[in-house]
């Protein structure tokens, strides 16, 4: 066969191959939630900007916190792996997309044979030798129905789906090193009201001790009093132990110690900060969400191999051709006349396979059931938490109001209560009692405002909010 038909017949090959593809065409399932959140506020709409549009170094206005951000995006080991499974995923599918091309290999070699004169039939011992330079392609499919091709596509969709796995946990980093940051800052806080606390209490027990000594004060007083002073002193080592535990946590999503330098200070006004978000509606989430996109990455890959399950019923046609030189001598190698080639194609029908083919195709459309309860039971999740956020926004944000005016209220009571006690109206009792509830409510306070912030990080995370990066290129 001349070289020139053999090309002929190898471009034919790549014409045909991809002429049919016996897949099911794709089409993004409706939404299974609602067009509206029910606690979206009137001025939630498309138009006023999402989440997504927010860079996190804009939405946290804290310095210190945007410094620790940084330094878990470029050391937290979850992100690392991440990443690592993108440029995995990345060369699966490079692995796989190179299979719709032929490969062409060059291939040389040389065998020396010596044959004894018993066996020679010319009565002498005989030595050949044979060289030869080819260049061939081996066994290229020749993809008439797509199976090749929807492999391809369905590592292309994993790889994809990788990369947005990268971003779901880049957001989710985002939004865990906040809630830490401002845990641990609300636990300062709590700290330093329980010390507060101890030292005046302290100083409480220490005077009326003197006056106890003195027959100005009761025993019973002085015990009342002992035992705000060891509560306020359980708060303490309690707390210690939890801005303990607050560093440590903060340092495992970083990757690395916390800094001296951005350790927190206390809830304050740049921690407080945060922009109100517009919700958008729910079908805004299938685009900006990348659990959403990761998920229906994966439909799309399940949706591919049915195409690869279905081209297992029908023939496969496969090639290998050579062309190159052969001659007994290596100085004749490429000389007139020393040119060689083979063509082999080859074709396998199935005829019996005991059904394992329909078997493998009921698997493979079980599969692609699978990924599109799952990518309906994500956008049902990601309702939920946009919706529980802002059912949270609205109704801590009258927690607050009341738990401020809860504070006053008891302040109030604390001063009256130690009034009277030190016009001998009331026992001590009243005090002590309007102390702890002044005391709680502080607390209750400080845990008020945390979980007012958090509502907001949360709120971000759901919406999307907290990615910045450039995709990953093929």
């Amino acid at each position: 066969m001349p070289r020139s038909l053999t090309l002929s017949l190898l471009a034919a090959a790549l014409v045909l191959t991809g002429c049919a593809n016996l897949a099911p065409t794709y089409e993004r399932p409706a939404a299974p939630v609602p067009v509206a959140y029910p606690d979206a506020a009137e001025g939630d709409t498309p138009q006023s900007g999402t989440a997504v549009d927010i860079d996190w170094r804009t939405f946290f206005a804290d310095a210190k916190l945007r410094s620790l951000i940084e330094l878990a995006l470029a050391n937290n080991r979850d992100l690392r792996v991440a990443v690592l499974n993108i440029e995995q995923a990345r060369a699966q599918y490079r692995v796989q997309d190179a299979q719709t091309l032929p490969t062409v290999n060059a291939t040389g070699g040389g065998t020396a044979a010596r044959t004894p004169a018993s066996l020679s039939g010319a009565g002498t011992a005989v030595t050949s030798h044979q060289y030869s330079a080819n260049l061939g392609v081996s066994a290229y499919e020749l993809d008439l129905f797509g199976r090749v091709r929807n492999l391809s596509n369905q590592a292309l969709e994993q790889f994809l789906a990788t990369e947005q796995a990268r971003r779901t946990t880049h957001i989710s980093l985002v939004a865990e090193v906040t809630t830490a940051y401002l845990t641990w800052a609300a636990d300062l806080e709590r700290l330093a009201l329980a010390q507060e606390t101890l030292r005046s209490q302290s100083e409480s027990y220490r005077l009326t001790q003197t006056r106890f000594e003195l027959g100005a004060a009761s025993a019973l007083t002085l015990r009342q009093l002992q035992t705000s002073v060891e509560s306020a002193r359980v708060d303490v080592a309690r707390y210690t132990g939890q801005v303990a535990q607050d560093r440590n946590a903060l340092a495992l999503l970083l990757g690395t110690p916390v800094p001296e330098a951005l350790a927190p200070e206390v809830l304050g006004d740049t921690l407080n900060a945060l922009p109100v978000l517009p919700a958008g509606v729910p079908s805004d989430l299938l685009l900006r969400r990348p659990d959403l996109l990761q998920s229906e990455h994966q439909l799309k890959a399940a949706t591919a191999n049915i195409g690869v399950a279905r081209a297992a019923f029908y023939p496969r046609i496969s090639l290998t051709a050579t062309a190159g030189s052969s001659s007994a001598d290596l100085s004749g190698l490429f000389k007139a006349g020393s040119g060689s080639w083979s063509f082999i194609p080859q074709i396998s029908l199935p005829i019996f396979d005991g059904g394992a083919n329909q078997s493998n195709l009921d698997s493979a459309k079980a599969a692609q059931g699978i990924a599109l309860a799952q990518y309906e039971k994500a956008i049902q999740t990601a309702f939920r938490e946009v919706a529980d956020a802002l059912a949270q926004r609205s109704a801590v944000g009258d927690q607050l109001q009341a738990q401020n005016a809860l504070v006053q209220a008891s302040g109030e009571v604390l001063q009256m209560s130690q009034a009277r006690f030190d016009r001998g109206v009331d026992s001590y009792l009243d005090v002590l009692d309007a102390q702890r509830s002044w005391y709680s409510a502080r607390q209750t306070l400080i845990g008020t405002r945390l979980a007012q912030l958090t509502n907001g990080v949360t709120l971000y995370k759901a919406l999307g909010g907290g990615w910045s990066g450039s995709a990953s290129s093929l």
